[in-house]
This record gives structure tokens, C-alpha cells and sequence, in this order.
């Protein structure tokens, strides 16, 4: 098949999921994208450039099978521009929506909050796809109950009826990682000026990690009121924050760099991948307070490199343990949280011991791009 992914954002973890799918997939799949900077214009604007650029592709003669968009493509545009009565079965990828991402603080200061126009594309284009994926159950499940009540907010006309068919046409399609990359990462003892010995590991105190992006949606507060917890009863333990953040850093992480002191021994994004990935093997611990996340692929790397989660027992991070074995990464309340953190830490060799890697391995690039191969080719 001849597959062309349509990405209005090209960065980040975007890029990484088409980059990913198209090394590893036995179709031939060119990626069509813009770079990954000003996400509201690129919602709102790409679909004239990226029909512009398609037309182009098509009057030099290629043709495709199967174009996969993904969510921040005003597709419903994108189809009007390109008019054409050759246009292939069109797939929508959801990696996130603007209908149920949550609010940042100055859109809650607004009587309105968010501009609802990013929400209304999301329905448009998912109401002119021939099927919608979504990267987890939670996020499809998320998206399909909250569009009636978003959709009655408008005055009239508000099309209720269509949800059922957007209903019809969903389906879960999780995302590919490259965990390949993180195994052939792992430090041997001594090959990195980050990398500790085993011996040395089990005399340094229990290391915590952050590997998240530093904003709202994270919260960062419930994260640092942990560890300030943690100091008040004494409890021995080094932490390392890393995450993406705009420069200067949010004001909230520079005054717990202060509070913090030595027991801080990273702060900032990673200068590589490799060291991003020694810290994740090195790190023990990873307390997730998060308000949302659809996947949450820093939380999986992190587990995939054997670092013991806690997780709040909501979003899409049941979905990562579907047996028995997860009762004791999850945890109900911020009680909870802070009494499960300290049993771990002061039983440390325990929980170094558990390897809960080997039950998320089946993200992999490896094991998914045959999934989506045999998916795609039956649009």
C-alpha cells in the first residue's frame, strides 16, 4: 500500500509516532507535515498549505491508498480544498483532543474558557473520516462522552445525532514506541558519566523520577508537595526532574530546585537521548499525579525501564497493566500516593527488584506495526 500521514504538527511525539510507523511498517509511507510550533494556528490554518502541498503531490503523479491525518488537521477543510474525485479512504489519529484536554489556568480565568472553534474541528473531521483511531479506550471513551454536552453549548442546530456515528467508526489503535531504542540505551556499569554500578546503586539512596513535560496538566504541585512530604518525615531519597519546559523555567520548579537542594541531582531536559535514557534506567521510583493524559508515553518509557509507578487508578493507565499484576502500581488518593511512596522507598531492595517492563513491551514498534499494517489495509 502507498500511505500518506498528514501531520499539521510535526514535532515531538507526533513526529516520533509517524517517524516510527513509517521505518517500521512493510507499506510505503510518506509523511506530509509542517513543523511542530504554534499549535492553534496549525489547527486552523494547515489544512489550506497541506491541501496546497497534496495537490501538488498528486499533479506530479503520485497516488495513495490510504491517507492517515491526525487530529490537529481540519480535515473537513483539508477535503474541501483538495476537491478531488480521487481522494483514498482517509483515517483520523487521535492523539489528543480539544474537546476534553484540560483547561491551563488563563483559560479558566476566561468566562468562556476555551475557544470552543478547536473542539468543533475535532467533531468536523472526525464527522468526515472514513474510521477514527484513538491511542487508548480512556481517550475514545473520553471523547465520545463529553461530545453531546460540548456540542449542546451552541445555540441551535447542535447535531446530537451525529455523535452515534462517530461512535460507529471508532476504534483503539494504541501507539507505537520505540522501546527498541531505550533497550539498546541501557548503560553498561561505568560506560557513562551517569551510570552507576549495581553495588554502587544499592548504597545510594532510592532515586525518584520526573520525565514529564513540565506544565499544568502534569501537576507539578501534587508532585512537589510529595516530596516536601517525604523531607518533613525524614524519609531518605535523590531525585532527578527532567521534561521539556520553555525557558525561563515555571516559577513553581525553580522554587522547588531551592527546597530541594542536594537531593536534586538532574534539573532540566535531558542534553541526549542516552542520557535521557540512563536516568530512566537509573531512577527507581515514578509517583504520577498527572490531571490527564491519553497514553502518557513518558510514564510508559519510564516503565519500560523498569522504574516502579504509581499511578492514580484513572486516565489511560489501567490500560498498561490489562492483568492481575497491577494492583500495587496504582493508588486512589494523594493519602494513598504519599503512604505507598514511603513503603516503596523504605523497602527499596524490594521494589528494585520488580520488573514491570516486560508488561508494556508489546508497544513496541515491533510487535505494533504489523497491527497497524493489517489494520490499515482492510480501509
Amino acid at each position: 500500500m502507498q500511505i500518506l500521514i498528514i501531520e499539521p504538527f510535526n514535532g515531538g511525539s507526533h513526529a516520533a509516532w509517524a517517524q516510527g510507523y513509517q521505518r517500521h511498517s512493510s507499506h510505503n509511507i510518506e509523511i506530509l507535515g509542517l513543523p511542530g510550533r504554534n499549535w492553534k494556528w496549525r489547527m486552523q490554518g494547515a489544512a489550506i498549505t497541506l491541501a496546497r502541498c497534496y495537490r501538488a503531490l498528486v499533479n506530479e503523479g503520485k497516488r495513495y491508498d490510504l491517507i492517515i491525518a491526525s487530529d490537529m488537521l481540519d480535515l473537513a477543510t483539508f477535503i474541501g480544498l483538495i476537491r478531488s474525485d480521487r481522494i483514498p479512504p482517509i483515517a483520523l489519529y487521535f492523539h489528543e483532543n480539544q474537546v476534553t484536554y484540560p483547561l491551563s489556568l488563563n483559560e479558566k480565568s476566561k468566562p468562556s474558557g476555551r475557544d470552543r472553534h478547536f473542539g468543533l474541528i475535532n467533531f468536523t473531521s472526525a464527522l468526515v473520516a472514513d474510521i477514527c483511531f484513538f491511542n487508548s479506550n480512556f481517550h475514545r471513551q473520553n471523547f465520545l462522552t463529553a461530545l453531546p454536552p460540548f456540542l449542546q453549548r451552541f445555540p441551535d442546530y447542535q447535531e446530537l445525532d451525529e455523535v452515534s456515528g462517530i461512535e460507529k467508526k471508532s476504534e483503539v489503535l494504541y501507539l507505537g514506541l520505540d522501546l527498541e531504542r531505550l533497550r539498546v540505551s541501557k548503560p553498561a556499569p561505568e560506560s557513562s558519566t551517569l551510570s552507576i554500578s549495581p553495588a554502587e546503586k544499592s548504597s545510594r539512596p532510592p532515586l525518584i523520577l520526573w520525565n514529564h513535560r513540565w506544565e499544568y496538566d502534569k501537576n507539578p504541585a501534587e508532585f512537589f508537595n510529595l516530596l516536601q512530604d517525604l523531607i518533613v518525615d525524614n524519609v531518605d531519597f535523590e531525585v532527578a526532574i527532567l521534561g521539556e519546559h520553555v525557558n525561563p523555567p515555571p516559577v513553581l520548579f525553580c522554587e522547588n530546585q531551592a527546597i530541594l537542594g542536594s537531593r536534586l541531582i538532574h534539573f532540566g531536559f535531558a542534553e541526549n537521548f542516552a542520557d535521557y535514557a540512563t536516568w530512566l534506567w537509573r531512577a527507581d521510583l515514578l509517583p504520577v499525579t498527572s490531571h490527564h493524559d491519553f497514553f502518557g508515553i513518558s510514564v510508559v518509557e519510564a516503565i519500560y525501564c523498569n522504574c516502579y509507578p504509581l499511578l492514580p487508578s484513572r486516565l489511560a493507565y489501567p490500560e498498561h497493566f490489562p492483568d492481575n499484576s497491577k494492583a500495587g502500581f496504582f493508588y486512589s488518593d494523594y493519602s494513598d500516593l504519599l503512604k505507598k511512596v514511603k513503603h516503596q522507598l523504605e523497602h527499596i531492595t524490594e521494589t528494585r527488584k520488580v520488573r514491570p517492563g516486560l508488561q508494556i513491551w508489546n508497544y513496541d514498534w515491533s510487535k505494533m506495526a504489523p497491527e497497524y499494517d493489517a489494520r490499515m489495509s482492510t480501509i
